[in-house]
């Protein structure tokens, strides 16, 4: 298999560091969403400030800073999808970013748990084809080793219910069969997504500290798909909490 041809060199043909470069005044800690509508909301709340951007083929994404009870954070909307994921953390990597907060929503396999309430990965199973190029082929990762204490204690000091479970992590959520559903829960999955496997591998690779979360939106536990609050503009209130619950955990770090 090709995705068992990893490579541990640091340098590349393309490197990020080729694209951008590094920004004296990046916070060393950012928070990150897969939601344009949530990131748009943080930002105008907090009065943040454009100070970077990636570019792709896409369009121009912005990164800002903000200080959030004294302490000065970044932000900035994550693309969707494993590999464009990976490519922005490379570059806020490269910018100064160390430490990085990522939140944004899951597919529930476990019917009981509620819509948007949290789910905190501790291993995930890597579906997808860009961890392989960050780690050695396993079939699992561990993800969040060092802030889960943290955030759990953050969750019940607010009264928050919350999760901690596998996830699973796939590329192609047109393919998320009956079958693999009930495989992936027989495997100890309690939700899916398409990125955390790659982010954790990504991030333990470059030498760097990620912290992913989630909370839960579309149900698949169920005989017919039920959407529930996956879309954008759904439970905008519950999001803001989220997100603010996001900028807790970095203040803490």
């Amino acid at each position: 298999m090709v995705l068992k041809e990893f490579d541990p060199s640091q340098k590349a043909v393309i490197n990020a560091e080729d694209f951008v470069d590094p920004i004296a005044e990046m916070p060393e800690t950012a928070v990150a969403c897969y939601s344009r509508i949530t990131m748009e909301r943080m930002v105008e709340e907090l009065g943040a400030k454009k100070i970077a951007s990636t570019s792709t083929a896409n369009g121009e994404t912005y990164v800002y800073r903000a200080a959030y009870k004294g302490k000065e954070i970044a932000l900035f909307m994550i693309d969707v999808g494993a590999p464009m994921s990976v490519a922005m953390l490379e570059e806020v990597f490269a910018m100064g970013v160390r430490n990085v907060i990522v939140f944004g929503t899951c597919g529930v396999l476990d019917r009981e748990i509620e819509d948007c309430s949290i789910l905190i990965p501790n291993q995930a199973i890597r579906d997808e084809g860009t961890s392989y190029h960050y780690a050695p082929a396993e079939n699992e990762i561990e993800v969040n080793r060092h802030y889960l204490g943290m955030f759990t204690e953050l969750l019940e000091a607010m009264n928050i219910y919350y999760t901690v479970g596998k996830v699973w992590t796939t590329d192609a959520f047109y393919r998320e069969t009956v079958e693999k559903v009930k495989r992936r829960k027989e495997q100890g999955c309690i939700c899916v997504d398409m990125e955390c496997s790659a982010n954790a591998a990504a991030a333990r690779f470059r030498g760097r500290e990620l912290f992913q979360f989630f909370y839960a939106a579309d149900n698949l536990d169920a005989e017919q798909w039920d959407i529930r609050s996956l879309g954008n503009d759904a439970k905008l209130m519950e999001k803001d909490r989220i997100a603010m619950i996001a900028l807790e955990l970095a203040v803490r770090i």
